[in-house]
């Protein structure tokens, strides 16, 4: 490291430089932070569920997830973590909260602090051209010591042709140790793709 000299009485100055071998060595190390890197890469069709059950939720501190897809209905978009890897989903402890504009009416709210999953959004059209494409950004899922927070955000067509903005906020109100993700629909499938990204947060 360009800021240690001999232990313990040779400290220099951290001038926050590092020579390219420092970097690569550190990355070796899994110190480095401060990068996005894609985890996995997915296109599906005619499915309703898309489970991410290889996160890496030992390596990055954050989880984002891009998602672009078409949808055979006016269908709800929810989620639900997992503690097992995939083998089951919890189906409790979730609160969440969201808000959704509308182009053609007055938006609304949804809400609640004890529920079965976190509604993330809903209101994707049929047409061809009636997208849904939506971020979600996960927190502390391989922290067993802190509960699992999500974030996001989603625009699309509905199949009213009126678009629809949502900004959603939920937790998992159990510290433990997230290893896998769902995102599952109330009825109906999707055709689209997916993209998981890994953010190691930098460390000071």
């Amino acid at each position: 490291m360009a800021y240690l000299g001999t232990q313990p009485n040779d400290v220099k100055k951290n001038t926050g430089l590092y020579t390219p071998s420092e970097i690569l060595q550190l990355t070796k190390d899994g110190s480095w932070g401060g990068s996005l890197e894609l985890i996995t890469e997915t296109s599906f069709s005619g499915v309703s569920d898309l489970n991410f059950t290889d996160i890496k939720e030992n390596i990055y501190d954050v989880h984002i997830l891009r998602i672009t897809q078409e949808c055979t209905g006016d269908a709800v978009n929810y989620i639900r973590l997992s503690n097992d890897g995939g083998s089951s989903y919890e189906a409790t402890s979730y609160r969440y909260a969201s808000y959704i504009s509308d182009s053609a009416s007055a938006g609304g709210e949804n809400r609640s602090n004890a529920s079965t999953q976190i509604l993330f959004n809903y209101g994707g059209g049929i047409g061809a051209n009636e997208l849904q494409n939506f971020e979600a950004t996960f927190y502390n899922l391989g922290d067993a010591s802190k509960y699992s927070f999500v974030t996001g955000q989603s625009v699309n067509l509905g199949s009213t042709a009126s678009v629809l903005s949502w900004s959603t906020n939920g937790c998992y109100t159990v510290a433990e140790t997230i290893n896998a993700i769902k995102f599952y629909m109330s009825g109906g499938t999707r055709t689209g793709t997916a993209k998981l990204y890994g953010y190691k947060i930098w460390a000071i």
